[in-house]
């Protein structure tokens, strides 16, 4: 089970919440796998002295650094995934770690937020772009990114600001502008977990007041949700326009302003899956592991 650096630890201190939720719900996956005869261990994916051709399967569950050393994480998905199993597939990571899958998903049928994508080493102008889209306001990151990296809410007042800040980065990454939903914080960001395509659970992510950023890295807080059957048939949908199924993954959606469901992302690398909120999901997911672990190669 993948995991980095920061959260490698078998044991969280009293105060330690973040690793604390992280080891509640890699022991759920960890029991559910051992009921199905499978054991398995917490490694941290950069160290060096691992033999990863020992394992059967390498699971991504918390490699929330890779945007932040992407060469080197792609350097190691490269040379690992011809030594053991990796779920989810190499494929599948490579094409979910840069948001220009918003396009395909999009020319595949799945409403997702309008996005317009900003090309590294290209100038491109926030204050033109606004007003080529007739967008009031609008929000941009990094295309490969997480934990609202270097994202920023821009209007055409804050346009020239916004500017200013994205010019260097552009230099060496791509960007996506897209509307803001106004619904991310009036209702907050709907959260479907789903394991082999199955929606198991829901939740929704609600921004700190004043903030627009649902992430509790930004005091963004989680809430139950029960997904309405319009919102476990788009998640699912969703899901299934991809190139494989994916044996886990979460599907971020919003509501546009004509009321209608959009994706916001679809996190199929390392999503964070709340299994200690719904600890049937874990069951579920072992034995989505477990198929991917006998599987014929």
């Amino acid at each position: 089970m993948l995991t980095e650096r920061r959260y490698a630890a078998d044991s969280a201190a009293a105060d330690d919440w973040y690793l604390g939720n992280i080891l509640r719900d890699d022991d759920l996956l960890i029991g559910a796998l051992a009921r199905r005869g499978l054991s398995a261990v917490r490694v941290d994916w950069a160290r060096d002295d691992v033999d990863w051709s020992a394992f059967r399967t390498a699971v991504f569950r918390t490699t929330w650094d890779y945007f932040d050393r992407f060469a080197e994480f792609m350097a190691w998905l490269e040379r690992v995934e011809s030594l053991t199993r990796l779920c989810n597939s190499a494929a599948l990571v490579r094409w979910n770690l840069d948001k220009h899958y918003l396009r395909d998903l999009a020319a595949r049928g799945v409403p997702v937020v309008p996005s317009r994508f900003l090309e590294r080493g290209q100038p491109s102008s926030l204050a033109d772009l606004l007003g080529e889209t007739g967008w009031s306001e609008a929000v941009i990151k990094p295309c490969v990114s997480g934990a609202a990296r270097h994202t920023y809410r821009v209007d055409r007042a804050t346009a020239a600001a916004v500017q200013r800040l994205l010019d260097p980065l552009l230099a060496c990454e791509s960007f996506l502008l897209q509307p803001f939903v106004a619904d991310v914080v009036t209702t907050g960001e709907d959260t479907l977990v789903a394991i082999a395509g199955r929606v198991t659970h829901g939740l929704r992510k609600r921004a700190k007041p004043g903030d627009f950023r649902v992430q509790d890295d930004h005091g963004g807080t989680v809430h139950h949700l029960e997904p309405s059957v319009e919102q476990v048939e788009f998640a699912e949908r969703a899901l299934a326009a991809c190139d494989e199924m994916p044996a886990y993954g979460r599907v971020d959606l919003v509501r546009l302003d004509d009321g209608s469901l959009a994706v916001m992302e679809l996190e199929l690398v390392e999503p964070e899956l709340w299994l200690r909120l719904y600890p049937p999901a874990a069951d579920a997911m072992a034995a989505a592991i477990a198929a991917v672990t006998s599987a014929d190669t």
